[in-house]
């Protein structure tokens, strides 16, 4: 296929020999896998973000550490130079977030270097070698469910023991391979201790998977994983290791406890709409 323009001086460079075909592409990036040497990996291509963009993941910057006190006063001035230095900063935090949390054993892409603003990283791949496919393109059983389900919440445990909130977790964001679920897609990854909206992005995760999960396996949406990790989080008794029990008493006058389970079918809900918006930007490439 013909080289794309963001992977050519990759190609220059050596780090890659050859784009093999595009594997995905989004609002926010296009994915395609590539050849280096005997491996085949992916290449994460970011695109440029429009004003709309944005100012929607403001939310998502609370807690980030800027390297420099310019680039601060930019950013938080909204000018052109600091939302070029946004976009940066953007991209970088996925990176950063992968190298962190494939240390800390959370099963994330491989990533292997992030060069000319293209990542490149492992290629996820299922039992048959093919590109291994979404949690929400995956039929499952109440088995099935149940194990992805215990398995995610472990992984959310791990990403928070590092201070880390995925802040957009849904079956889109999972890919399946031939061990179980992948965590994917970090560049809105938000900071636990930073960030004021932390909790309640935990929590859209957390219920993000279940509703998705509750529907081959009904008795997870009587769990409160979420809401139990952050308590123990919180209360800094939380570990990659803590055995969570699904179980939450919330305190009286605290938590909104009718709330939080209609978000569970308010994320259901959120998680189809994201996936048409995937579906009508692959159309539209």
């Amino acid at each position: 296929m013909k080289t794309p323009q963001g992977l050519q001086a990759l190609i220059d460079d050596g780090v890659i020999d050859a784009v093999v075909r595009p594997l995905k592409s989004g609002k926010e990036a296009a994915v395609y896998v590539v050849r280096s040497g005997d491996e085949v990996r992916c290449a994460k291509v970011y695109k440029d973000m429009a004003q709309r963009s944005f100012q929607q993941r403001v939310q998502y910057q609370e807690g980030r550490k800027v390297r420099g006190s310019r680039e601060a006063r930019a950013i938080g001035k909204a000018s052109k130079y600091g939302r070029k230095q946004q976009e940066t900063a953007w991209k970088n935090t996925e990176v950063d977030a992968l190298y962190q949390l494939r240390a800390a054993g959370v099963r994330v892409p491989e990533p292997f270097g992030y060069v000319h603003g293209v990542l490149v990283m492992e290629l996820v791949t299922d039992a048959d070698g093919f590109s291994a496919p979404r949690l929400g393109e995956v039929a499952l059983d109440a088995d099935q469910a149940r194990d992805y389900h215990r398995a995610l919440v472990r992984e959310v445990v791990r990403m928070l023991c590092c201070g880390l909130i995925h802040g957009d977790l849904s079956p889109y964001n999972v890919l399946v391979d031939a061990h179980g679920p992948v965590v994917i897609d970090f560049p809105q990854v938000v900071s636990a201790a930073g960030n004021n909206a932390a909790r309640t992005m935990l929590l859209r995760d957390v219920n993000n998977l279940t509703a998705y999960l509750g529907r081959s396996a009904p008795e997870l949406l009587d769990t409160w994983y979420g809401e139990e990790m952050w308590a123990l989080f919180e209360a800094g008794a939380l570990t990659p290791d803590t055995v969570l029990t699904g179980r939450f008493t919330p305190e009286a006058g605290v938590v909104d406890v009718d709330g939080v389970r209609d978000a569970i079918e308010d994320a259901r809900q959120e998680a189809l709409i994201r996936q048409q918006g995937r579906e009508a930007a692959d159309a539209e490439d």
